[in-house]
């Protein structure tokens, strides 16, 4: 058989990475004790924690070391370091553009309201961009637990920076809080800005939530959309439109959606033709980057190497990246496809 390539020299994107949830362990333990948090063993000494988001306590656990998590983040050079190491870790894993989830009135009240926030991470984004060569873009999230005129204001943010770094708005939190149809406006918003509307849906809930992301929000990603893989007609419905869908593996087995990785219906969506992009969601919580879903797809699901680049083309397809990022990414990963002298059969 030919030796399997090497899945970190795989160029691909991340388009499914929340902010905190992107802060190396070390780092949260580091600021922690500099700031004098007390984490709870679980983000401690018994990292990763055990998580479950079935029923309303599991989430509530599951956000509550979430909140932990940001409460470190206290100065701009905290911002600043955890953006620098997430590029960092990006291109460490083969990654050449990044979109990162970020809500800013989650920080807000610390770094001076939602405007300063924001530029202060955009600012950081171009920094660690010129440092570690990984395209760093935001997607600003707002959040399903609050008024929807709360999200009309982060739309109204969002719009503000569109054409440069800002590429997409989101809708997160709880997917089975809220009713979605009371989001449209702020999603009209954002898409009047020429902003992917890129908000979660299908991981928590079924595939009625896949559903209304599309019809209501107008979704051209959906953050995870697995759940979509239940209808037949949704799915070929999304495979047709290219609807991107970010799908999770390590997250969707730590919060419970699916027992084991290979109940991931990961297979189904691509033989039905959907655009998948894996992400790693928050592996501060759920302790794996980004190859190791490659990694999933690969040893659980039987991807091949052709496989896995079809599933790097689809992560750079359904990215808001330049022409240019573009076309060189994809140029490199035929590259990577391409058989190597050390290529051998063992």
């Amino acid at each position: 058989m030919i030796e399997r390539r090497d899945l970190r020299a795989l160029p691909k994107a991340h388009l499914h990475l929340h902010f905190t949830g992107s802060m190396r362990h070390g780092t949260l333990v580091e600021l922690a004790d500099q700031y004098g948090v007390r984490l709870p063993d679980a983000l401690r000494d018994e990292w990763p924690p055990e998580l479950s988001a079935a029923d309303e306590k599991g989430w509530f656990r599951f956000q509550r070391l979430y909140d932990l998590a940001r409460s470190v983040l206290r100065s701009e050079d905290d911002v600043r370091r955890l953006i620098r190491e997430t590029a960092a870790d990006e291109a460490s894993e083969g990654s050449g553009w990044l979109e990162i989830q970020v809500d800013p009135s989650g920080y807000a009240s610390q770094f001076g309201g939602i405007t300063a926030f924001t530029e202060l991470v955009l600012d950081a984004a171009a920094t660690a961009e010129r440092e570690t060569g990984v395209g760093v873009a935001i997607v600003i999230a707002a959040n399903r637990t609050r008024h929807p005129l709360d999200a009309r204001t982060l739309a109204r943010l969002a719009a503000q920076f569109a054409g440069g770094r800002v590429v997409g708005f989101g809708l997160s939190n709880d997917e089975r809080r809220g009713v979605i149809g009371d989001f449209a406006t702020a999603f009209r918003i954002a898409r009047a800005a020429g902003l992917v509307a890129a908000p979660h849906g299908g991981e928590l809930r079924g595939a009625d939530s896949v559903r209304e992301c599309v019809d209501l929000l107008g979704a051209g990603r959906l953050g995870h959309g697995v759940r979509s893989a239940e209808d037949p007609a949704l799915l070929d419905r999304l495979a047709a439109a290219s609807v991107t869908l970010e799908v999770c593996p390590a997250s969707n087995v730590s919060l419970g959606v699916y027992a084991k990785p290979g109940d991931i219906p990961l297979r189904q969506l691509v033989d039905a033709g959907a655009r998948v992009a894996l992400g790693a969601d928050d592996p501060l919580l759920f302790g794996s980057r980004l190859v190791e879903q490659y990694e999933i797809a690969r040893s659980v699901h039987g991807f091949t190497d052709a496989e896995l680049a079809d599933l790097a083309r689809s992560s750079i397809e359904g990215s808001a990246a330049p022409s240019d990022v573009r076309a060189r990414l994809l140029t490199a990963i035929t590259a990577w496809l391409t058989p190597a002298r050390n290529d051998h059969v063992k």
